[in-house]
């Protein structure tokens, strides 16, 4: 048959130019399609020879070869798969997104259905396009294939400048398979150096399931009888086929036969990190979804994991094919100090592959491995303690972002949170579940304080009752633990409350209490009158038992640390207005009452109680207004002592 040229049968040249320009995110990802399309073809081939073995006579050394060729600025990826006649070229070829493995595979699927025992080849080629990429690299496009089964020399040779047409016509070819000879552009043509085919098969095609292999020269001078270099002599060169990808996807192995050596190389190799990892999930799933992943808990968080444009963290491959190194989609932000790889049988992704599409598929892998991820920490905790301080130490504030994020696992979650407590030293960590289980008979709630550091609750005055009780109080000292707290609202079938918010009346007050409380209420008036800028209300405290006065919050308001944090963060806050609590018991406040019941004109009654509300701020850790003013006050009270 003679050489005929047809015209694309779709409007090729702007859908060339949308593969070159905006579909693929750099020009190495040619070479990845190109050799997932061979890989496929050898798949198919060993398929076919499933119910022809004289196929698999021919040559049955399956083999992907990459040739450079400097001279004729020429690269090739040959093959020895399963290839294609004149009908299949123009098929497949001329009709651009119309995907042949897509009809295999549903050839395959029928034949499957007569015959269980068949094997479900790797196919990967779902899109039609992928073929396409070469023109990123390349000005001109030729393809050599020979169908299996065909005649020994019946071969097809296409050709194109992807510009709207393209040529076809039989030829000879004395071998089974597809060349794709790609006439490379003058910007393309490092991808004939052998440093930079080694790179991108090693990044892209490490893990194909057949050798690609290349041919290199090397070049010496020949030696005498005693093994001295000739150093006059011509150099011989030599040509040794080497295989540039290891093949070895150690997901797909089975945890028995990896060692220990093995886990921690490969996590060196995905992580970038010089460490071993601290624990190694290898997951697989199989059923109405499939897929295959090996996972790192790392040792040490990396200096950008609290980063805005974050890192590495889950590589994503597709029947063993490279597709991306920080798949966000697979798993949620709060374990993004989590490592590994995730190879999908199915996973729908559009025409570049390099972007996932929202999908259920997507969804249920990253459930299973959230679940997978969290069962692991909560086995850690506790069989191995020490190991889950280790890691706590180091990714605690992060994992404390999925009490606020999700809450599908909060109950898993808090499990695996650590605080430091009232009763216990400092520097130690306790759970939820071993404070319950220290709790009095009669402590019917769950206590909290929040601040910015140990030194600033463990003084506190809202402590005070609680310890008198024998009460121990959770101390939230991470900027984190203030949305913590929005998540954590119930442990156990017990409430979990901040001391620093809403009213505490842990004895019932007796008749006489209520009388003498009552007494106090013009007292109480003017000094609310006094503050009535600052504070919402005025009233005696249930929780001071030393201390003369503090600040506490509605219920549901926001706490002071909360505040300090978002101003801290250039956040504009409303002005919060919060209650003043005072210790009737405590000699001041006795002084300042009776003072007010006496002589309620008297300009005392109005420094002292401003002397006590910027008491209350100072214990808060809250800056006070004035300063200077405070410091006069301090002073002048100081004098008259003196006096």
């Amino acid at each position: 048959m003679s050489k005929e040229t047809h015209e694309f049968r779709t409007e090729v040249k702007d859908l060339l130019n949308l593969v070159i320009g905006s579909l693929y995110s750099n020009s190495e990802i040619f070479l990845r399609e190109l050799l997932s399309n061979s890989s496929d073809a050898i798949d198919k081939a060993r398929f076919e020879g499933l119910s022809d073995k004289s196929i698999l006579d021919e040559d049955s050394d399956w083999k992907i070869k990459v040739v450079p060729n400097k001279e004729a600025k020429t690269l090739t990826i040959v093959d020895n798969g399963v290839g294609m006649t004149y009908a299949e070229v123009e098929d497949n070829i001329g009709t651009i997104a119309k995907s042949g493995t897509k009809a295999f595979m549903k050839k395959m699927d029928e034949l499957k259905g007569e015959n269980k025992d068949t094997d479900n080849p790797e196919l990967i080629g779902q899109f039609g396009v992928g073929f396409y990429s070469s023109f990123i690299v390349a000005d001109r496009v030729t393809v050599l294939t020979r169908k299996v089964g065909a005649a020994s020399t019946e071969g097809v040779i296409w050709e194109s400048e992807g510009t709207g047409s393209y040529t076809i016509e039989n030829t000879e070819k004395t071998t089974r398979g597809t060349e794709i000879i790609l006439h490379l552009k003058e910007d393309s043509l490092d991808f004939l150096e052998e440093w930079k085919l080694r790179k991108v098969v090693k990044t892209y095609s490490d893990y194909l399931a057949y050798p690609v292999a290349m041919d290199i020269v090397h070049s010496e001078k020949p030696k005498d009888d005693e093994g001295k270099v000739i150093e006059d002599a011509d150099a011989i060169e030599t040509i040794e086929e080497d295989v540039l990808n290891s093949q070895k996807a150690l997901w797909t192995r089975s945890k028995e036969d990896i060692s220990e050596d093995e886990y921690s190389e490969f996590y060196k190799h995905i992580s970038g990190d010089f460490g071993n990892p601290l624990s190694t999930v290898h997951y697989n799933v199989e059923g109405n979804f499939e897929f295959n992943s090996v996972l790192f808990i790392p040792e040490k968080a990396p200096y950008d994991l609290f980063q805005q444009q974050g890192h590495k963290g889950i590589h994503l491959y597709v029947k063993r094919v490279y597709i991306m190194d920080d798949c966000k989609e697979l798993m949620p932000e709060y374990l993004r100090f989590v490592k590994g790889v995730v190879d999908a049988a199915d996973l729908p992704l559009n025409v570049s592959r390099e972007i996932l599409q929202e999908d259920k598929l997507i969804q249920k892998i990253q459930k299973n491995l959230v679940k997978k991820v969290l069962d692991t920490l909560k086995i850690m905790k506790k069989k191995d303690s020490e190991k889950y301080l280790t890691f706590y130490k180091e990714f605690g504030k992060v994992i404390k972002e999925g009490m606020h994020t999700d809450w599908a696992n909060k109950e898993k979650i808090q499990d695996l949170l650590l605080f430091e407590s009232s009763t216990q030293e400092s520097g130690k960590l306790s759970s939820l579940k071993e404070y319950v289980e220290r709790m009095p008979e009669d402590q019917e709630e769950i206590f909290f304080v929040s601040g910015s550091s140990r030194s600033a609750v463990e003084n506190s005055p809202h402590l005070e009752i609680f310890k008198k009780k024998g009460y121990e109080v959770l101390f939230f000292l991470d900027p984190i633990d203030e949305w913590v707290a929005q998540g954590l609202t119930e442990y156990d079938s017990k409430q979990v409350k901040s001391i620093v918010k809403g009213d505490f009346n842990f004895d019932e007050e007796t008749e006489e209490e209520k009388k003498e409380n009552e007494s106090f209420k013009g007292s109480l008036d003017l000094i609310q009158k006094y503050l009535d800028e600052e504070v919402k209300e005025v009233r005696f405290s249930n929780r001071l038992t030393d201390s003369p006065c503090c600040l506490v919050a509605d219920e549901n308001a926001m706490s002071a640390n909360m505040e300090r944090i978002m101003q801290s963060m250039n956040q504009e806050m409303p002005k919060q207005k919060r209650i003043l609590e005072l210790n009737k018991d405590h000699q001041v406040v006795k002084y300042v009452l009776d003072l007010a019941d006496k002589d309620p004109k008297s300009a005392d009654v109005k420094e002292y109680t401003s002397l006590l509300f910027d008491q209350a701020l100072l214990v808060e850790g809250s800056p006070l207004p004035d300063p200077v003013s405070f410091a006069k006050k301090v002073t002048g009270l100081m004098e008259k002592a003196l006096a």
